[in-house]
């Protein structure tokens, strides 16, 4: 499997049920109960009825993943008796998918996500054997999203497991008590780094944290960045969980770990594979959107936690090249592989407004991290 951003991405063979069968890209999309298909995919296999922003075509028959069929069931309790299409474009801007893998799938598997080996095993439920320690968790019968019983302060809360974002969120409430609670925990305001999942306006204003500890499970997780959950998505989050819910974990912290999904039993194991702290939010500071054309577009860039705008650079204006290297047709990963590096390290970005491009050289900064105060001796943190 590759991981671009945090999102897990398989090649997989996609069957009709005129007998063609097409070899795609897919994203593992735990937790997203809704098939989806790109409109390349879904335009030449059929009727697809649109309303508003989004559409709806006939799943496909099965897909096939490492040569194993996996039959979508369109009859009974568990059918998937549509798939989502969006009215253009791709399911997820700057991923080059074309269809989901969602957790009304995945539920009927034994499910083996290796971070550190880059290998997803998915099999008949009792085939794997897990290993580490292991959580029984809510899993729901209807769609297969799973809640873990966690810890926040000695706190209880359900937090849902959902390795298709590529950071965690924490419910509004919850995040603003936190923060006051904890001034000198690191935050910020913009979503930099794996914060800036899809380029939307909001991102430019998302809070950002570091919790200072969670249990997730049987997990005890240090320094975990999460962002602010808007009341109107946890509500969202919540009516699909059926059950009480204070955010989600997202793949960036579990990068360390192979994650194993037991649906039948109800358990998830967490086998830790390395130990790695991946600084992932030591990036120029630039909050990015990536656009049906390939281009990326800068929403704004960010200085410490204060929204500032970088010198020569404005709102809207194109984020064309870094370092030489053009970011057109990019991931948004790759974008965010070339953004990062060591704090200080120069980037020159090659920028386009109104059809002239000029050269602006940024620096990376450290952001939403911790640093040692030797004077003290002991660790401090900072925003």
């Amino acid at each position: 499997m590759v991981v671009d951003h945090g999102r897990i991405v398989i090649d997989i063979d996609v069957s009709w049920p005129h007998g063609k069968t097409e070899r795609v890209r897919a994203w593992i999309d735990n937790g997203n109960p809704s098939l989806e298909m790109s409109r390349r995919l879904a335009d030449p296999m059929g009727t697809i009825v649109c309303n508003g922003q989004m559409c709806s075509t006939a799943p496909p028959q099965q897909i096939a993943i490492g040569g194993m069929s996996i039959p979508i069931s369109l009859q009974g309790p568990r059918a998937i008796k549509e798939a989502r299409v969006p009215s253009q474009g791709s399911i997820a801007p700057c991923l080059p998918v074309d269809i989901n893998i969602p957790s009304t799938i995945l539920r009927d598997y034994d499910v083996l996500i290796d971070f550190p080996g880059r290998q997803l095993t998915i099999a008949r439920p009792g085939l794997i054997q897990f290993r580490g320690p292991s959580a029984k968790v809510l899993v729901n019968s209807e769609n297969g999203l799973i809640q873990i019983p966690s810890q926040i302060e000695n706190k209880k809360y359900n937090l849902a497991l959902d390795l298709g974002a590529s950071i965690s969120f924490l419910s509004q409430e919850r995040f603003e008590k936190l923060a006051a609670a904890h001034p000198d925990w690191p935050g910020m305001t913009g979503a930099v780094g794996p914060a800036n999942m899809w380029g939307e306006d909001g991102e430019l204003w998302r809070k950002l944290m570091r919790l200072d500890r969670v249990q997730y499970g049987p997990l005890f997780l240090t320094n975990v960045a999460v962002a602010e959950f808007p009341k109107v998505r946890e509500d969202y989050f919540v009516q699909r969980a059926g059950v009480g819910t204070a955010g989600l974990l997202g793949a960036q912290a579990l990068q360390n770990y192979r994650v194993g999904l037991d649906y039948a039993h109800s358990q998830v194991h967490f086998e830790i594979g390395r130990t790695f702290n991946f600084p992932d939010f030591d990036v120029v500071g630039l909050v990015l959107r990536p656009e049906d054309d390939g281009r990326f577009t800068i929403l704004g860039a960010i200085d410490s936690d204060t929204l500032l705008q970088a010198e020569g650079v404005t709102v809207m204006d194109h984020l064309i090249a870094v370092n030489d290297i053009p970011v057109s047709g990019s991931t948004m990963g790759q974008v965010w592989s070339m953004l990062g590096g060591t704090p200080g390290q120069e980037r020159k970005l090659t920028v386009e407004r109104a059809g002239k491009q000029f050269v602006v050289v940024a620096k990376v900064q450290h952001f939403l991290a911790e640093h040692e105060d030797d004077s003290e001796g002991k660790k401090q943190k900072k925003k």
